[in-house]
């Protein structure tokens, strides 16, 4: 047998097992930044009208803080709004989640021989084995690829929108 010959074993640990920490780490950084921007989104938008409007008056030392406080937080709300229209964190999180469980649920019935694979001789269960994981993370590849084109494209058309309006 030679060394380069790909074996189940290490097709699982080498390929599976590689993905799947990868799309875990992906999807646990864009899970953590959509919940930080959208905590921060609600709570600044709420404090904003609050803060405008309870303590506008105070002035210590001359220097309008509260409405120095109300712009900031309004720019950090618009800003991380619009971050998220352009990458899209939250659809990258599933996509990233969905495909990470998918390749262990793969594994998993492959390693039990349950479901597709079921009764079926051991190359061609590896082979199926292959082309569905191979299938999933080309999937997965394809859906980011459009998240990420379709935010592109809605940031150009509302870019050419802004020119045509001035």
């Amino acid at each position: 047998m030679s060394e380069l010959q790909l074996t189940p074993d290490r097709y699982v640990t080498e390929r599976i097992a590689q993905y799947q920490g990868w799309y875990d780490g992906k999807a646990v950084r864009t899970k953590a930044l959509h919940l930080r921007m959208r905590a921060f989104t609600v709570v600044g938008g709420g404090l904003v009208p609050v803060l405008a409007n309870v303590a506008s008056d105070w002035q210590p030392g001359g220097i309008p803080v509260v409405r120095i406080l109300v712009t900031f937080i309004s720019l950090l709300v618009v800003v991380f709004v619009s971050l998220e229209s352009v990458f899209h964190y939250r659809e990258q999180w599933k996509n990233y989640r969905s495909t990470e469980q998918l390749l262990g649920h793969e594994r998993f019935r492959y390693q039990a021989r349950v479901g597709p694979y079921k009764d079926l001789a051991h190359e061609d269960a590896f082979g199926l084995l292959v082309e569905r994981v191979e299938d999933a993370i080309a999937a997965e590849n394809t859906a980011t690829l459009n998240i990420m084109t379709l935010a592109v494209e809605a940031a150009d058309d509302q870019s050419a929108k802004r020119r045509s309006s001035t």
